[in-house]
């Protein structure tokens, strides 16, 4: 798959999805000012995935905020099976460990087959975390920090993005183009 393509797919769903329907009431800022690095990997192998995360971990830490806040490593094929890739997060806080980058960066994961444990595949609550590709979302501490000071309401996001994704439905989640299958 075309790295174009990989990027086009991934900017529209941020763009109608993740700030169209404010999941995320941080992202608009960042992706507005162009400080959202979107990178796709085409290892052929986890390690070679690894080694493409450990590169951007650092380039995310040398470089100031003010030029790339956040980092989104996006694999289009390597990690068909959600849980697989799941289990990537943990190699990924681990990666953050061995660099010293605990307290400095954090990570999250995107999947088009995203299921919070306890939900059925198809609850629209999981399509908080749903994206058109694996995906791991490297984030600045500090970023999430003063965007959690910014919003008196931080703590009702999780509430009114499961009742803005049960009023939209699948009908209207594949109306917004993002259904990629």
């Amino acid at each position: 798959m075309r790295h174009e393509d990989v990027i086009a797919a991934t900017r529209l769903w941020l763009e109608k999805a993740v700030i169209g329907l404010n999941l995320c009431p941080f992202a608009r800022k960042v992706y507005v000012e162009n400080r959202v690095r979107l990178v796709v990997s085409d290892a052929r192998h986890l390690d070679g995935f690894l080694e493409d995360l450990d590169r951007e971990l650092a380039l995310l830490a040398q470089t100031p905020a003010s030029e790339i806040d956040t980092t989104l490593l996006i694999h289009p094929t390597l990690f068909s099976d959600f849980i697989d890739f799941n289990d990537v997060l943990l190699l990924a806080d681990e990666a953050i460990s061995e660099q010293g980058l605990d307290g400095v960066l954090q990570v999250a994961n995107f999947h088009p087959d995203f299921q919070f444990d306890g939900c059925e595949p198809d609850d629209m609550v999981n399509y908080v975390n749903r994206a058109p590709f694996a995906t791991l979302h490297l984030l600045r501490d500090a970023s999430v920090d003063a965007a959690v000071a910014e919003d008196a309401e931080v703590d009702a996001i999780a509430e009114r993005n499961s009742a803005t994704l049960e009023k939209l439905g699948h009908a209207g989640w594949q109306a917004l183009g993002l259904d990629q299958r």
